[in-house]
Order: C-alpha cells, then sequence, then structure tokens
C-alpha cells in the first residue's frame, strides 16, 4: 500500500466517524497531541496480575483488575430482571438456568468493558435449530450475543452461537460439542448521545469465541431483537448486564468484567 493510499484511508476513516466521537488511533485521539513521542514523563500503564485460563474441568482465575460477576458460589451480584432475588441454581461452581424462572441481570452497572463469559449447553442435546440451549449474553441489558448449541444444528445464519442477534453471523462456527465449556471474550464500547438525546457514536464489538475471532468491531445497527432491527434510543451510558432465560437449559461460570476507560470523554 501506498504512503498516499494509507493516510487517505486514514482520513476516510476518521471522517466516517460518528460526529463528537473519538476513537483511539485517529487524528481525533488527544493521546497523539498531548506527549512527544518516547516522553519519560508520560504516565506507565497501571500494573495487573494476568488472568489463567480455564481448562474443561477448571474455569480459571480473572485478572486482578476484574470485578468477578460470578464466583462460583453465590449470585450476590445478581437479581431477576422481574424483581427480587435471581431464581437460577449455582450447582458444582457454575450458575445453571432454571427455566421459566426469567432472565437475572447485574446489580451493578456498565458500559465499555472486556467481559469474560463461560457456558456449556446440554448434553445430550435437546431439541434442534433455535431450542437446543437457547440462551444470550446482553451488553447493557440491551445488545445480545447469543448463546446456543451450533455443533451441527442449522439455524439461520444471524442467531447461531457467537452472533450479534438479528445483525451478524460470526465469521467462523468456532462451536464445540455440547456440554463442554466454551468461552467468549468479548470487547465491548457502547453508543454516546448528547444531551438531547441524539447519537454520537454507535455501539462495537469485538469476540472471540473459544480463542478464534469471531467478530471484527463491528458497528451495531442499535438494539437487538427477533425478527427486527430497532433504531438506537437514548439511554443511559452504564446499564446492567443480562443473561437469558429463554425456557432452555444452560450453564454458565467464571463471569467477569473488566471496566474500560472512558477516554472518549476526556
Amino acid at each position: 500500500m501506498s504512503k498516499q493510499f494509507a493516510s487517505l484511508s486514514f482520513l476516510i476513516a476518521a471522517l466516517l466517524l460518528p460526529c463528537g466521537a473519538q476513537t483511539r488511533g485517529t487524528p481525533s485521539d488527544p493521546d497523539l497531541t498531548r506527549w512527544k513521542v518516547h516522553d519519560r514523563s508520560r504516565p506507565a500503564a497501571p500494573l495487573i496480575t494476568p488472568g489463567t485460563p480455564g481448562t474443561q474441568e477448571n474455569p480459571g482465575r480473572a485478572p486482578s483488575d476484574a470485578i468477578v460477576l460470578f464466583n462460583g458460589k453465590d449470585l450476590s451480584k445478581w437479581e431477576s430482571a422481574r424483581g427480587g432475588a435471581a431464581k437460577w441454581r449455582v450447582h458444582d461452581g457454575y450458575l445453571e438456568i432454571v427455566p421459566g424462572t426469567g432472565d437475572i441481570h447485574t446489580v451493578q452497572s456498565f458500559g465499555d468493558c472486556q467481559l469474560h463469559v463461560e457456558w456449556a449447553t446440554p448434553n445430550p442435546p435437546q431439541k434442534h435449530d433455535q431450542e437446543r440451549g437457547n440462551s444470550g449474553v446482553y451488553l447493557m441489558s440491551k445488545y445480545e450475543f447469543q448463546v446456543l448449541d451450533s455443533y451441527q444444528n442449522k439455524t439461520y445464519a444471524d442467531g447461531q452461537a457467537a452472533s450479534v442477534y438479528g445483525q451478524y453471523p460470526p465469521l467462523v462456527n468456532a462451536s464445540l460439542p455440547p456440554g463442554e465449556w466454551q468461552t467468549y471474550e468479548i470487547i465491548f464500547h457502547g453508543p454516546r448521545f448528547d444531551s438531547g438525546g441524539k447519537l454520537l457514536r454507535l455501539a462495537h464489538m469485538t469476540v472471540l469465541h473459544n480463542g478464534v475471532l469471531v467478530q471484527d468491531n463491528v458497528a451495531l445497527t442499535g438494539p437487538t431483537a427477533y425478527m427486527a432491527r430497532p433504531p438506537y434510543a437514548p439511554h443511559p451510558q452504564k446499564l446492567p448486564l443480562l443473561l437469558q432465560d429463554h425456557d432452555q437449559s444452560g450453564r454458565y461460570r467464571n463471569i467477569w468484567i473488566r471496566e474500560l476507560n472512558d477516554w472518549d470523554s476526556e
């Protein structure tokens, strides 16, 4: 690629950003003008202890700066979306959906984040298509990342495992067999609205499924929905994380989240 073409592509990408938005690595990023190159007075990154990878037998450990949302012992950080205590079951270090009891969401609200979730669908499989271990991880309770047994199970592309439901199918199907623990590593940047409710920035999502890139910084069209693509509507910058009860069995474990710095408002 020529330097001229690269510069033009960079400029076009910057111009395509929603008005008022800032993205790291573009001319609107204040860090590129605030510091000289190799400035030794520039603050160093904070030191953390990395997490450890899990196995089928053990979930691993979260990074030291993560908020552990489910520790395998209790539901103290969750409540029912219908109100009151969460009614899902905790057993042997995992969280199990109790079909019909309703969705659950975190007590705390979150916005831009790195979210780690491990999940497993029933073995032997139950039914087929969308009735096979169906659940979902909802960022900000509005933007669903699909959970489904997609191992040798045909369904519509934007509803299989690792899809942004109703919007983006995964780049590849990296599903493991039913009953095995699978991982989602989700990088999420929520939308931004001005004081009058005007949309300034689309929500974006990057996801690895079992260590494989399946969503590459996709721009969401709005909240996710069945058979619809509703537009964005103004909402708070932080909202609870929600796990879906789709009247089917499924399990979750090792759920942790790292809040990302809100550098776009600096």
